[in-house]
């Protein structure tokens, strides 16, 4: 297993998380189906999700497994899962206006509940996934952990875009997908809470 995770590289990490997107747009380019674009948008907006929550799994998992090589290997590229799911989200929104082909028609829809969500969701994505370079890591210092904190809002409004779709028909799928991202991040948050309550404990 200590061989795979040295075997995937940054380069040949790109290319399996680019795989389905190039299958979706090989699927659209030179289709005469009026609807291939419709067809596309929950498959695209899928992967950005589940690409946003593997990345966001990395640091419960770590702390779970303590020394596991699986969830240090995850946390060490995790960056690359977030810009990939801001990639996807991308596409998703692209295929979402060529499938409505009128501005009239964006802005008539913008007021439904898992429209705006997703479009201030995928507004979150774009500052996070500009400055996901380590230029822009040493550039911002302790300023870049505060803005990539904007995820966790990023998620919630995916959760609700994705869950709020056919008068709430995505509930299902969403929450299977994003209730073990849940768990994990309470487990994180109590862990963190007991520890800075023995901390002060200890300082009394």
């Amino acid at each position: 297993m200590s061989a795979f995770f040295k075997a995937v590289s940054p380069y040949w990490l790109w290319v399996l998380l680019a795989l389905p997107a190039a299958g979706f747009i090989a699927a659209v380019t030179g289709s005469d189906d009026p609807d291939v674009y419709a067809q596309f948008l929950h498959p695209t907006g899928e992967f950005s999700a589940r690409f946003m929550i593997i990345a966001m799994l990395a640091s419960p998992l770590v702390l779970i497994f303590k020394g596991w090589r699986g969830p240090l290997w995850l946390k060490k590229n995790r960056r690359y899962f977030g810009v990939a799911a801001f990639g996807y989200a991308a596409l998703h929104t692209l295929y979402y206006l060529i499938d409505l082909q009128t501005m009239n028609r964006v802005i008539a829809e913008l007021p439904r509940l898992y429209i705006w969500t997703g479009w201030v969701a995928f507004v979150i994505f774009i500052p996070l996934a500009v400055t996901s370079m380590d230029y822009f890591v040493r550039l911002m210092g302790p300023r870049w952990k505060q803005l990539q904190r904007w995820t966790y809002l990023a998620a919630v409004l995916t959760l609700v875009h994705w869950a709020a779709l056919h008068d709430w028909g995505g509930i299902g799928p969403a929450l299977v997908h994003f209730l073990p991202l849940g768990l994990l991040e309470a487990y994180r948050a109590l862990y963190w809470s007991r520890r800075r309550l023995s901390r002060k404990q200890a300082s009394a």
